[in-house]
């Protein structure tokens, strides 16, 4: 299968990982770097281009700020780290930006404001309205407030859901690798690029190694994690080397990178924010009958009765969990006498 052509996209979501943006060593942005990347941006803002970016970089920057040894942070430092972090790399976007006479809007994400629907609504419309200023949205995960328990910890996922909420057409994932191998590149000198990937099945899944390893966060586990929040959403992915300079001209040029291609038909706006909720609530189980009836008649009876079933759709349920205890063993008609329906985000199971 032919590969796509970055010129036939119209929005581009850009993430950029803090090991790129960030020497490690110096504890500053790697400006040189940053300013061939962003001359790309700029040319793709040029042709007319909507360009989004997803930055990582404040804790990093932070704890140079602030002088903090090398070694993992209690959350409550990091916390602070990234409160001064955010500070520098706001003003860096927007300094190389400004020199290319582009404006940026910084904007500051939790795990909420994606899973929520009234949040991921307002999200949606302050992009909208800052590409439509042709301004070029930087946003990063809100690490000042974000928990252990409630935060996406990887920015490929929060680019994935970014990328839907923007309903952009390209997402790319700017790594220290150039794409997907069919084997860990580094262990095995044979290992080959996968150039395009049609569709993430479980073989693909597995090459990306185990998610409990700490070496993966971060890592290509949380990219094809990515990729199928993306693909669902009707987005394209690719991944492809962020260490040389000028890295989306590369792309344009036909570099090595890997794509993964999402299908014809993307689902629409409301089933795209639902598939790639990354923290459904709530389970419901139903039997087979169950699953049939609403297809055969166009009505369902709750059943009394049910068992454990693989999971075949997420939705936003209209009751919660003590009202659908009212309704075990009523006709569907009887449902409207009992109770007033909710709009409670919850997963779909049966």
């Amino acid at each position: 299968m032919k590969r796509p052509a970055l010129k036939n996209f119209r929005r581009i979501v850009v993430k950029v990982g803090s090991s790129l943006l960030v020497d490690s060593d110096a504890g500053e942005v790697r400006a040189k770097w940053l300013s061939a990347l962003v001359a790309d941006i700029a040319k793709l803002h040029g042709e007319g281009r909507d360009v989004l970016v997803v930055s990582s970089g404040s804790i990093a920057l932070g704890r140079s700020r602030l002088k903090l040894p090398r070694g993992p942070l209690k959350l409550e430092e990091s916390q602070g780290a990234a409160a001064v972090g955010q500070i520098a790399l706001a003003r860096i976007w927007s300094e190389v930006l400004g020199a290319h006479g582009i404006g940026a809007g910084q904007i500051l994400v939790t795990l909420q404001d994606t899973e929520e629907r009234r949040r991921y609504l307002n999200a949606r419309s302050t992009i909208a309205k800052l590409l439509e200023w042709r301004a070029v949205p930087v946003i990063n995960e809100n690490d000042t407030v974000a928990t252990n328990e409630i935060r996406y910890g990887d920015n490929d996922r929060l680019a994935a859901r970014v990328a839907t909420m923007a309903s952009a057409d390209l997402l790319i994932l700017l790594s220290d690798i150039d794409g997907l191998y069919d084997a860990p590149p580094g262990a095995n000198p044979n290992a080959k690029l996968i150039p395009i990937v049609e569709s993430v099945t479980s073989e693909i899944e597995g090459m990306a190694g185990a998610a409990e390893s700490e070496l993966s966060r971060g890592g290509m586990f949380t990219k094809i994690e990515a990729a199928k929040i993306a693909t669902t959403s009707g987005t394209h992915m690719l991944i492809a080397s962020g260490k040389i300079e000028h890295p989306l001209q590369a792309i344009a040029d036909g570099g090595r990178c890997t794509w993964f291609l999402t299908p014809a038909n993307p689902v629409t706006a409301r089933k795209r924010w639902i598939a790639g909720s990354l923290e459904p609530k709530g389970t419901l189980t139903i039997d087979a009958g169950a699953v049939a009836g609403p297809r055969a008649a166009g009505a369902m009876r709750w059943a009394a009765r049910c068992r454990p079933a693989r999971m075949r759709r997420r939705s936003i349920v209209r009751r919660t969990s003590p009202h659908a205890r009212a309704l075990v063993g009523r006709e569907a008609v009887d449902a409207l006498a009992v109770d007033r329906p909710s709009r409670s985000p919850a997963i779909d199971d049966g």
